[in-house]
């Protein structure tokens, strides 16, 4: 029996055990197998993992997940054998840790704003530490999806039930709640204080780019801010725009493409870093938008060229281009 670590809490393999062992007339072994597969690349990342964490204290069981994953592992990713608990602690402590990365830079970035720093050259001279690395700097408007917030909440019951008090990942959660709409007092400020009856053109719906995926979104808490502020809302997502329509309905409008979300908009506002947002026909929506004003929520311009070509831009941890 396998059991994938990434949906339950840590000790339910001794759990499974039981339950089997009190019907089954047969040997069997519980094995603790978690997946480490990113959503958008989950076939790459199976066919070449980084590692793989085997869970059990068989032998037998060792040696068949071994063979198991012996083609995808002929370069030398290594195999780690380790208890059951271990690798459900694994899965989790792995995700934490992300989620607490991007969450830092997050609130590096908001003090970047007040002090007058700017957060790429700050993320560029922290990523260059091999202690830290590049990846996961990238700041925002927070994590969504599945695993990130699924698991940091159950690391955290984990450590409640033993009556442990996890204050970091506790303070990951409330920060990563808070900054899903960090971008909302920008908008806000700009339009001194008043959305109501302002066209909102929205790029990006999923909680990131290459999935459908709308759990835990950015997008839908900022839909709610700025909807019950008044704010008309037209969104366009290259994949998500079935599933939002089934969680909210006609609480905003949709669009075909992204030219024609910004068609009449007194505002673009990004949310999501999908690849056809990066280089856009910035001329175009100049002529599009009734005025050139754009709020990222996800870094995705050169401030540069934003100011050269006219526009008002604000984005996270940098300066306001006015």
């Amino acid at each position: 029996v396998i059991v994938d670590k990434s949906t339950v809490p840590v000790g339910t393999a001794e759990k499974v055990t039981a339950a089997i062992a009190a019907n089954a007339k047969v040997d069997f072994d519980v094995v603790s197998n978690p997946e480490f597969l990113r959503e958008g690349f989950a076939i790459d990342d199976f066919m070449k993992p980084d590692r793989v964490v085997i869970g059990t204290d068989s032998d037998k069981a060792r040696e068949i997940m071994g063979q198991l994953y012996a083609p995808f592992v002929r370069q030398g990713n290594p195999v780690i054998y380790m208890d059951e608990k271990s690798a459900e602690l694994t899965k989790y402590a792995a995700n934490a840790f992300l989620a607490t990365k991007i969450t830092f830079m997050n609130e590096i970035a908001n003090l970047c704003e007040l002090v007058g720093a700017d957060v790429d050259k700050v993320r560029i001279g922290v990523g260059s530490d091999q202690r830290i690395g590049k990846r996961f700097l990238f700041p925002g408007i927070g994590y969504g999806g599945s695993c990130f917030p699924k698991d940091v909440q159950a690391i955290a019951k984990s450590a409640s039930e033993v009556d442990y008090d996890f204050q970091i990942l506790k303070s990951v959660m409330n920060v990563n709640h808070e900054q899903k709409t960090i971008i909302v007092p920008k908008i806000l400020e700009y339009f001194k204080g008043d959305v109501k009856g302002k066209k909102i053109a929205l790029w990006g719906l999923a909680f990131k780019p290459n999935t459908d995926d709308i759990r835990e979104a950015p997008a839908l808490y900022i839909i709610d801010e700025l909807v019950s502020r008044g704010a008309e809302i037209v969104a366009f997502d290259p994949e998500a725009m079935d599933n939002v329509k089934e969680r909210i309905g006609d609480k905003i409008k949709y669009s075909q493409n992204q030219y024609e979300a910004i068609d009449g908009a007194d505002a673009l506002l990004i949310a999501t870093e999908w690849q056809v947002f990066r280089t856009p026909d910035f001329d175009k929506m100049k002529t599009l938008l009734n005025a050139p004003v754009i709020f990222d929520g996800r870094n995705l311009y050169d401030l540069p060229f934003m100011k050269e070509n006219g526009f008002y831009y604000r984005s996270i941890g940098r300066e306001e281009v006015k």
